[in-house]
Protein backbone atom coordinates (compact mmCIF):
# COMPACT_ATOMS: atom_id res chain seq x y z
CA UNK A 1 0.00 0.00 0.00
CA UNK A 2 1.29 3.46 -0.94
CA UNK A 3 2.56 5.32 2.13
CA UNK A 4 2.03 8.85 0.79
CA UNK A 5 -0.53 10.95 -1.06
CA UNK A 6 0.86 13.13 -3.83
CA UNK A 7 -0.58 16.55 -4.63
CA UNK A 8 0.47 18.48 -7.72
CA UNK A 9 1.19 22.09 -6.73
CA UNK A 10 1.71 24.77 -9.41
CA UNK A 11 4.50 26.42 -7.40
CA UNK A 12 6.55 23.49 -6.05
CA UNK A 13 5.46 20.56 -8.20
CA UNK A 14 4.66 17.30 -6.40
CA UNK A 15 4.04 17.55 -2.66
CA UNK A 16 4.07 14.27 -0.72
CA UNK A 17 1.79 13.91 2.27
CA UNK A 18 2.56 10.79 4.32
CA UNK A 19 -0.43 8.70 5.38
CA UNK A 20 -1.15 8.81 9.09
CA UNK A 21 -1.30 11.94 11.24
CA UNK A 22 -0.35 14.46 8.51
CA UNK A 23 -2.81 13.07 5.97
CA UNK A 24 -5.53 12.97 8.67
CA UNK A 25 -4.94 16.70 9.31
CA UNK A 26 -5.15 17.54 5.59
CA UNK A 27 -8.47 15.64 5.33
CA UNK A 28 -9.94 17.27 8.44
CA UNK A 29 -13.04 19.45 7.80
CA UNK A 30 -11.36 22.47 9.46
CA UNK A 31 -8.43 22.20 7.03
CA UNK A 32 -10.82 21.68 4.12
CA UNK A 33 -12.62 24.89 5.16
CA UNK A 34 -9.46 26.73 4.05
CA UNK A 35 -10.18 25.67 0.46
CA UNK A 36 -13.08 28.14 0.63
CA UNK A 37 -11.00 31.07 1.89
CA UNK A 38 -8.77 33.01 -0.50
CA UNK A 39 -5.21 33.62 0.60
CA UNK A 40 -5.14 37.24 -0.57
CA UNK A 41 -8.66 38.33 0.34
CA UNK A 42 -9.78 41.00 -2.11
CA UNK A 43 -6.40 41.52 -3.84
CA UNK A 44 -7.86 39.95 -6.99
CA UNK A 45 -9.47 43.37 -7.57
CA UNK A 46 -5.98 44.45 -8.68
CA UNK A 47 -4.40 41.09 -9.57
CA UNK A 48 -7.10 38.89 -11.16
CA UNK A 49 -4.84 35.82 -10.86
CA UNK A 50 -4.79 36.02 -7.06
CA UNK A 51 -7.42 33.29 -6.64
CA UNK A 52 -5.35 30.81 -4.60
CA UNK A 53 -6.57 29.61 -1.23
CA UNK A 54 -5.25 29.37 2.32
CA UNK A 55 -5.35 25.60 1.90
CA UNK A 56 -2.87 25.77 -1.01
CA UNK A 57 -0.61 28.04 1.06
CA UNK A 58 -0.75 25.64 4.02
CA UNK A 59 0.30 22.74 1.79
CA UNK A 60 3.15 24.84 0.35
CA UNK A 61 4.41 25.80 3.82
CA UNK A 62 4.21 22.11 4.80
CA UNK A 63 6.30 21.18 1.74
CA UNK A 64 8.97 23.76 2.61
CA UNK A 65 9.00 22.53 6.21
CA UNK A 66 9.67 18.97 4.97
CA UNK A 67 12.57 20.31 2.89
CA UNK A 68 13.94 22.31 5.84
CA UNK A 69 13.83 19.32 8.20
CA UNK A 70 15.60 17.15 5.61
CA UNK A 71 18.26 19.82 4.93
CA UNK A 72 18.99 20.39 8.64
CA UNK A 73 19.15 16.64 9.31
CA UNK A 74 21.71 16.25 6.51
CA UNK A 75 23.86 18.86 8.30
CA UNK A 76 23.88 16.74 11.44
CA UNK A 77 21.16 18.62 13.34
CA UNK A 78 19.38 15.89 15.28
CA UNK A 79 15.62 15.91 14.77
CA UNK A 80 13.58 12.91 15.96
CA UNK A 81 10.96 11.54 13.56
CA UNK A 82 8.29 12.50 16.11
CA UNK A 83 9.62 16.11 16.16
CA UNK A 84 9.73 16.25 12.36
CA UNK A 85 6.11 15.07 12.13
CA UNK A 86 5.03 17.50 14.87
CA UNK A 87 6.64 20.55 13.26
CA UNK A 88 5.09 19.57 9.91
CA UNK A 89 1.69 19.20 11.60
CA UNK A 90 2.09 22.62 13.26
CA UNK A 91 2.91 24.40 9.99
CA UNK A 92 0.00 22.66 8.23
CA UNK A 93 -2.36 24.14 10.82
CA UNK A 94 -0.69 27.51 11.40
CA UNK A 95 -3.41 29.41 9.46
CA UNK A 96 -6.37 27.20 10.36
CA UNK A 97 -8.05 29.96 12.41
CA UNK A 98 -8.21 32.50 9.58
CA UNK A 99 -11.63 33.93 8.84
CA UNK A 100 -13.01 34.99 5.47
CA UNK A 101 -11.10 37.77 3.67
CA UNK A 102 -7.97 37.70 5.82
CA UNK A 103 -8.23 40.18 8.69
CA UNK A 104 -11.54 41.80 7.74
CA UNK A 105 -13.52 40.09 10.54
CA UNK A 106 -10.99 41.09 13.20
CA UNK A 107 -12.20 44.34 14.78
CA UNK A 108 -15.48 44.33 12.83
CA UNK A 109 -17.53 41.30 13.88
CA UNK A 110 -15.03 40.01 16.43
CA UNK A 111 -12.97 42.15 18.81
CA UNK A 112 -9.92 41.45 20.91
CA UNK A 113 -9.23 37.94 19.62
CA UNK A 114 -6.81 37.24 16.78
CA UNK A 115 -6.84 34.48 14.17
CA UNK A 116 -3.74 33.04 15.94
CA UNK A 117 -5.78 32.62 19.14
CA UNK A 118 -8.55 30.95 17.15
CA UNK A 119 -6.01 28.70 15.38
CA UNK A 120 -4.97 27.38 18.80
CA UNK A 121 -8.58 26.74 19.82
CA UNK A 122 -9.12 24.77 16.60
CA UNK A 123 -5.86 22.84 17.08
CA UNK A 124 -6.99 21.89 20.59
CA UNK A 125 -10.32 20.75 19.18
CA UNK A 126 -8.65 18.57 16.51
CA UNK A 127 -6.21 17.28 19.15
CA UNK A 128 -9.13 16.15 21.34
CA UNK A 129 -10.70 14.38 18.37
CA UNK A 130 -7.35 12.71 17.63
CA UNK A 131 -6.77 11.61 21.26
CA UNK A 132 -3.76 13.86 21.92
CA UNK A 133 -1.76 13.04 18.78
CA UNK A 134 -1.10 16.78 18.34
CA UNK A 135 0.32 17.41 21.83
CA UNK A 136 3.88 17.86 20.56
CA UNK A 137 2.82 19.92 17.53
CA UNK A 138 0.91 22.34 19.77
CA UNK A 139 3.86 22.60 22.18
CA UNK A 140 6.19 23.55 19.32
CA UNK A 141 3.59 25.97 17.88
CA UNK A 142 3.31 27.73 21.26
CA UNK A 143 7.11 27.84 21.66
CA UNK A 144 6.94 25.68 24.78
CA UNK A 145 9.30 22.98 23.49
CA UNK A 146 13.01 22.86 24.44
CA UNK A 147 14.22 22.89 20.81
CA UNK A 148 13.42 26.53 20.09
CA UNK A 149 14.65 26.39 16.49
CA UNK A 150 11.67 24.17 15.60
CA UNK A 151 9.32 27.01 16.60
CA UNK A 152 11.45 29.45 14.57
CA UNK A 153 10.76 27.35 11.47
CA UNK A 154 7.04 28.09 12.04
CA UNK A 155 7.26 31.68 13.24
CA UNK A 156 10.26 34.00 12.78
CA UNK A 157 11.80 36.36 10.23
CA UNK A 158 12.68 33.32 8.11
CA UNK A 159 9.81 30.93 8.74
CA UNK A 160 8.32 28.53 6.20
CA UNK A 161 5.04 30.47 6.29
CA UNK A 162 6.70 33.59 4.84
CA UNK A 163 8.88 31.66 2.42
CA UNK A 164 5.77 30.06 0.94
CA UNK A 165 3.46 33.04 0.79
CA UNK A 166 6.03 35.29 -0.88
CA UNK A 167 6.74 32.67 -3.57
CA UNK A 168 3.07 31.73 -3.99
CA UNK A 169 1.63 35.24 -3.96
CA UNK A 170 4.29 36.35 -6.44
CA UNK A 171 3.40 33.41 -8.71
CA UNK A 172 -0.37 33.98 -8.68
CA UNK A 173 -0.30 37.80 -8.87
CA UNK A 174 2.30 37.74 -11.63
CA UNK A 175 4.50 40.16 -9.65
CA UNK A 176 7.68 38.38 -10.74
CA UNK A 177 9.96 40.62 -8.64
CA UNK A 178 8.51 38.84 -5.62
CA UNK A 179 9.99 35.47 -6.57
CA UNK A 180 12.40 34.56 -3.77
CA UNK A 181 14.96 31.74 -3.83
CA UNK A 182 13.21 29.67 -1.15
CA UNK A 183 15.07 26.46 -2.07
CA UNK A 184 18.46 28.13 -1.67
CA UNK A 185 17.50 29.81 1.61
CA UNK A 186 16.37 26.43 3.02
CA UNK A 187 19.63 24.77 1.91
CA UNK A 188 21.57 27.53 3.70
CA UNK A 189 19.74 27.13 7.05
CA UNK A 190 21.70 25.84 10.02
CA UNK A 191 21.33 25.71 13.82
CA UNK A 192 23.78 27.11 16.38
CA UNK A 193 22.99 27.19 20.12
CA UNK A 194 19.37 26.21 19.40
CA UNK A 195 18.88 29.22 17.08
CA UNK A 196 18.28 29.19 13.34
CA UNK A 197 21.14 30.78 11.42
CA UNK A 198 22.00 31.15 7.73
CA UNK A 199 25.35 30.01 6.28
CA UNK A 200 27.21 33.06 4.94
CA UNK A 201 27.01 31.70 1.38
CA UNK A 202 23.28 32.44 1.55
CA UNK A 203 23.69 36.14 2.31
CA UNK A 204 22.65 37.30 -1.19
CA UNK A 205 19.49 35.18 -1.05
CA UNK A 206 18.61 36.82 2.30
CA UNK A 207 19.24 40.32 0.91
CA UNK A 208 16.96 39.49 -2.01
CA UNK A 209 14.35 38.03 0.36
CA UNK A 210 14.21 41.18 2.53
CA UNK A 211 13.95 43.60 -0.39
CA UNK A 212 11.38 41.34 -2.07
CA UNK A 213 9.26 41.25 1.06
CA UNK A 214 9.14 45.03 1.17
CA UNK A 215 8.18 45.21 -2.49
CA UNK A 216 5.41 42.63 -2.08
CA UNK A 217 3.95 44.50 0.88
CA UNK A 218 3.65 47.85 -0.86
CA UNK A 219 2.90 46.49 -4.33
CA UNK A 220 0.47 43.68 -3.42
CA UNK A 221 -0.64 43.39 0.23
CA UNK A 222 -0.97 47.14 0.88
CA UNK A 223 -1.78 48.21 -2.69
CA UNK A 224 -4.01 51.25 -2.35
CA UNK A 225 -6.82 49.79 -4.48
CA UNK A 226 -6.88 46.57 -2.45
CA UNK A 227 -6.87 48.56 0.80
CA UNK A 228 -9.76 50.73 -0.42
CA UNK A 229 -11.78 47.70 -1.56
CA UNK A 230 -11.25 46.00 1.80
CA UNK A 231 -12.38 49.15 3.60
CA UNK A 232 -15.69 48.98 1.70
CA UNK A 233 -16.21 45.46 3.05
CA UNK A 234 -15.20 46.48 6.58
CA UNK A 235 -17.70 49.36 6.47
CA UNK A 236 -20.46 47.08 5.13
CA UNK A 237 -19.97 44.77 8.12
CA UNK A 238 -19.78 47.69 10.57
CA UNK A 239 -22.99 49.17 9.11
CA UNK A 240 -24.75 45.79 9.33
CA UNK A 241 -23.56 45.42 12.92
CA UNK A 242 -24.96 48.88 13.72
CA UNK A 243 -28.36 48.03 12.18
CA UNK A 244 -28.40 44.71 14.04
CA UNK A 245 -27.69 46.48 17.35
CA UNK A 246 -30.70 48.74 16.66
CA UNK A 247 -32.86 45.63 16.35
CA UNK A 248 -33.25 45.74 12.55
CA UNK A 249 -33.80 42.33 10.98
CA UNK A 250 -31.09 41.64 8.40
CA UNK A 251 -30.62 38.70 6.09
CA UNK A 252 -27.57 36.59 6.96
CA UNK A 253 -26.67 32.87 7.01
CA UNK A 254 -26.99 31.53 10.61
CA UNK A 255 -23.28 31.67 11.48
CA UNK A 256 -22.75 35.18 10.12
CA UNK A 257 -25.95 36.24 11.87
CA UNK A 258 -24.53 35.00 15.17
CA UNK A 259 -21.63 37.48 14.92
CA UNK A 260 -23.84 40.33 13.72
CA UNK A 261 -26.32 40.02 16.58
CA UNK A 262 -23.89 39.28 19.43
CA UNK A 263 -21.11 41.44 20.80
CA UNK A 264 -18.25 38.97 20.42
CA UNK A 265 -15.00 39.83 22.18
CA UNK A 266 -12.33 37.53 23.64
CA UNK A 267 -14.26 36.88 26.89
CA UNK A 268 -17.43 36.08 24.99
CA UNK A 269 -15.57 33.81 22.56
CA UNK A 270 -13.89 31.81 25.31
CA UNK A 271 -17.02 31.53 27.47
CA UNK A 272 -19.44 30.56 24.65
CA UNK A 273 -18.36 27.27 23.03
CA UNK A 274 -20.90 27.81 20.23
CA UNK A 275 -18.96 30.93 19.10
CA UNK A 276 -16.13 28.74 17.79
CA UNK A 277 -18.63 26.37 16.14
CA UNK A 278 -20.22 29.31 14.28
CA UNK A 279 -16.83 30.74 13.35
CA UNK A 280 -15.84 27.38 11.86
CA UNK A 281 -18.85 27.58 9.54
CA UNK A 282 -17.78 30.91 8.03
CA UNK A 283 -15.95 31.24 4.74
CA UNK A 284 -15.76 33.69 1.81
CA UNK A 285 -19.00 32.41 0.24
CA UNK A 286 -21.07 33.45 3.30
CA UNK A 287 -19.91 37.02 2.92
CA UNK A 288 -20.44 37.18 -0.87
CA UNK A 289 -23.92 35.63 -0.76
CA UNK A 290 -24.94 38.02 2.04
CA UNK A 291 -23.54 41.09 0.27
CA UNK A 292 -25.56 40.16 -2.84
CA UNK A 293 -28.76 40.22 -0.78
CA UNK A 294 -27.78 43.42 1.05
CA UNK A 295 -27.39 45.22 -2.29
CA UNK A 296 -31.23 45.29 -2.31
CA UNK A 297 -31.48 46.46 1.31
CA UNK A 298 -33.95 49.14 2.42
CA UNK A 299 -30.99 50.78 4.18
CA UNK A 300 -29.44 53.29 1.80
CA UNK A 301 -25.89 52.99 3.18
CA UNK A 302 -25.85 49.19 3.31
CA UNK A 303 -27.17 48.82 -0.23
CA UNK A 304 -24.79 51.48 -1.62
CA UNK A 305 -21.73 49.83 -0.06
CA UNK A 306 -22.85 46.34 -1.12
CA UNK A 307 -23.30 47.51 -4.72
CA UNK A 308 -19.85 49.14 -4.56
CA UNK A 309 -18.35 45.78 -3.70
CA UNK A 310 -20.30 43.78 -6.29
CA UNK A 311 -19.80 46.29 -9.11
CA UNK A 312 -16.14 47.05 -8.33
CA UNK A 313 -16.84 50.70 -7.49
CA UNK A 314 -13.81 51.28 -5.33
CA UNK A 315 -13.45 54.03 -2.73
CA UNK A 316 -11.26 56.91 -3.86
CA UNK A 317 -7.91 56.81 -2.04
CA UNK A 318 -5.59 59.57 -0.93
CA UNK A 319 -2.28 58.64 0.70
CA UNK A 320 -0.16 61.01 2.75
CA UNK A 321 2.91 60.94 4.95
CA UNK A 322 1.19 63.07 7.61
CA UNK A 323 -2.05 62.46 9.57
CA UNK A 324 -5.35 63.97 8.42
CA UNK A 325 -6.70 66.89 10.45
CA UNK A 326 -10.15 66.66 12.06
CA UNK A 327 -11.35 69.73 10.08
CA UNK A 328 -10.45 68.06 6.75
CA UNK A 329 -12.29 64.88 7.69
CA UNK A 330 -15.34 66.85 8.87
CA UNK A 331 -15.45 68.66 5.52
CA UNK A 332 -15.36 65.37 3.59
CA UNK A 333 -18.04 63.85 5.86
CA UNK A 334 -20.25 66.88 5.16
CA UNK A 335 -19.79 66.56 1.39
CA UNK A 336 -20.55 62.83 1.50
CA UNK A 337 -23.62 63.49 3.63
CA UNK A 338 -24.97 66.01 1.06
CA UNK A 339 -24.19 63.86 -2.00
CA UNK A 340 -25.60 60.65 -0.52
CA UNK A 341 -28.50 62.51 1.14
CA UNK A 342 -27.84 60.86 4.48
CA UNK A 343 -27.06 62.18 7.95
CA UNK A 344 -23.49 63.07 8.88
CA UNK A 345 -23.47 60.14 11.30
CA UNK A 346 -24.40 57.76 8.52
CA UNK A 347 -21.93 59.36 6.10
CA UNK A 348 -19.11 58.07 8.32
CA UNK A 349 -19.68 54.63 6.77
CA UNK A 350 -18.82 56.05 3.35
CA UNK A 351 -15.24 56.80 4.36
CA UNK A 352 -12.32 55.25 6.18
CA UNK A 353 -9.13 56.70 7.65
CA UNK A 354 -6.23 54.35 8.34
CA UNK A 355 -2.62 54.44 9.37
CA UNK A 356 -0.65 51.70 7.68
CA UNK A 357 2.82 50.84 8.86
CA UNK A 358 5.18 48.15 7.72
CA UNK A 359 8.73 47.49 8.85
CA UNK A 360 10.88 45.66 6.38
CA UNK A 361 13.16 44.31 9.08
CA UNK A 362 12.95 44.84 12.80
CA UNK A 363 16.35 44.30 14.42
CA UNK A 364 14.81 44.29 17.89
CA UNK A 365 12.04 41.88 16.94
CA UNK A 366 13.78 38.83 15.57
CA UNK A 367 17.14 38.94 13.89
CA UNK A 368 18.46 36.95 10.95
CA UNK A 369 21.88 35.64 11.96
CA UNK A 370 24.61 34.90 9.43
CA UNK A 371 27.09 32.12 10.28
CA UNK A 372 30.69 32.40 9.04
CA UNK A 373 33.17 29.56 8.42
CA UNK A 374 35.17 30.46 11.52
CA UNK A 375 32.02 30.09 13.67
CA UNK A 376 31.35 33.81 14.20
CA UNK A 377 27.78 35.03 13.87
CA UNK A 378 26.64 38.47 12.71
CA UNK A 379 23.19 39.95 12.27
CA UNK A 380 22.27 40.41 8.58
CA UNK A 381 22.21 44.18 9.17
CA UNK A 382 25.95 44.08 10.05
CA UNK A 383 26.91 41.33 7.62
CA UNK A 384 25.35 42.79 4.48
CA UNK A 385 27.24 45.23 2.29
CA UNK A 386 24.18 46.46 0.42
CA UNK A 387 21.47 46.55 3.07
CA UNK A 388 21.41 49.81 4.98
CA UNK A 389 20.06 48.82 8.37
CA UNK A 390 18.94 52.36 9.18
CA UNK A 391 16.80 52.36 6.03
CA UNK A 392 15.72 48.77 6.55
CA UNK A 393 14.43 49.26 10.04
CA UNK A 394 12.96 52.69 9.32
CA UNK A 395 9.27 52.58 10.16
CA UNK A 396 7.37 53.49 7.02
CA UNK A 397 4.03 54.96 7.97
CA UNK A 398 1.40 56.02 5.47
CA UNK A 399 -1.98 57.61 6.10
CA UNK A 400 -4.77 56.35 3.87
CA UNK A 401 -8.04 58.22 3.40
CA UNK A 402 -10.65 56.22 1.45
CA UNK A 403 -14.09 57.61 0.58
CA UNK A 404 -17.12 56.99 -1.64
CA UNK A 405 -16.98 58.31 -5.20
CA UNK A 406 -19.99 60.23 -6.54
Amino acid sequence: MNDAKIINDPVFGFIKIPRGLLYDIVKHPLMQRLTRIKQLGLASVVYPGAQHTRFQHSLGAFHLMSEAVQSLTQKGIFIFDSEAEAVQAAILMHDIGHGPFSHVLENTLINGISHEDISLLMMDQINNEMNGRLNLAIKIFKDEYPKRFLHQLISSQLDMDRLDYLRRDSFFTGVTEGNIGSARIIKMLNVVDDQLVVDHKGIYSIENYLTTRRLMYWQVYLHKTTVAYEKSLVNILLRAKQLASEGQDLYAPPSLRYFLYNHVDADFFYSHPEALKHYEQLDDSDIWSTVKVWAQSYDKILSLLAKDLLERRIFKVEIRETPYETEELDKITEELSLKAEVSKDDARYLMSVNTIQKDMYDVGDDCISILYKDGTIKDISDASEILNVALLSKKIRKYYLCYQRF
